[in-house]
């Protein structure tokens, strides 16, 4: 009887030293994938945002290089670039970070009903959009009953004069503003100093932040006669990528800038959402 317990007390206590050592183990390993998470963006309580619900809803355009070999794959198009990981990772911070309801990315056209279902929408590279008669006038629509859209990923001046000739159709009355470091958008969650450039990954390969002649970068948008943004536009500048590549473990030096678009983008989609 004793050599039997003796025996069942060396296997018991063999057991609790691996499973100790397991745990160690497995902090070891979770520590640097926890500061990893935190180098990217920290976690601000947003319990105030209780009842606010918001789609990532990517808008399916007619773009100038559309008829190019290059773009005859769907998700090769202008309109698609960087999904759907960008959109998925996005949702997926902001449900993380605040109390808001987010709903799982969708893809629209702007001739389809469901628009008005949503009050925000994103655009990517429309330095290729190409609105037709019908499209300008049911943006126009969206816009002036409150909605608004996120225009991202367009670079230089040549990019941005066929932007803003697309989007005076659009609202031809009002006037493009730089939205400048004091404005709340830039406080509404995160405290953000300067307004980031985050280089596409091809840029950063480089070991460059610009592309395009798109060297300084610039947050603006179309206010509404009650300052409301109906349209924010980050030029020179490419968020998508900074969503799209977050996860991907072989660019740490990347790091820095997804952190940068995550708290950037959030605080838009915050600040349109309670404005």
């Amino acid at each position: 009887m004793k050599r039997a317990r003796s025996a069942e007390m060396q296997s018991y206590a063999v057991r609790t030293v691996f499973a100790v050592g397991v745990l160690v183990a497995l902090a070891v390993i979770a520590q640097p994938l926890v500061a990893r998470v935190h180098e990217q963006i920290s976690i601000v309580s947003g319990n105030r945002f209780v009842g606010l619900e918001w789609t990532f809803v990517r808008v399916r355009y007619t773009s100038i290089t559309m008829n190019e070999a290059r773009f005859r794959q769907y998700w090769n198009e202008p309109w698609a670039i960087d999904a759907p990981a960008a959109e998925q990772n996005l949702s997926r911070r902001l449900s993380r970070l605040t109390s808001i309801k987010v709903n799982d990315p969708i893809v629209v056209t702007l001739d389809e009903e469901r628009i008005w279902e949503y009050p925000w929408l994103y655009f990517v590279e429309p330095g290729n959009l190409q609105l037709g008669a019908d499209e300008v006038t049911r943006l126009r629509e969206f816009l002036l009953r409150g909605g608004t859209i996120t225009f991202d990923d367009f670079h230089g001046p040549i990019e941005w004069d066929h932007f803003v000739a697309q989007i005076s159709k659009v609202l031809p009355e009002y006037d493009i503003v730089d939205l400048e470091s004091d404005h709340p958008i830039f406080s509404c969650f995160y405290k953000i100093d300067s307004y980031p450039q985050i280089p596409g990954l091809g840029a950063f390969f480089s070991g460059r932040t610009w592309e395009k002649g798109g060297f300084v970068p610039r947050l603006r948008a179309v206010l509404d006669d009650e300052g409301r943004p109906m349209v924010l536009i980050n030029w020179n500048t490419d968020m998508g990528d900074g969503w799209e590549w977050s996860n991907a473990e072989e660019y740490p030096g990347y790091i820095k800038y997804t952190g940068q678009s995550y708290r950037m983008m959030i605080n838009e989609i915050i600040y349109v959402l309670t404005h």
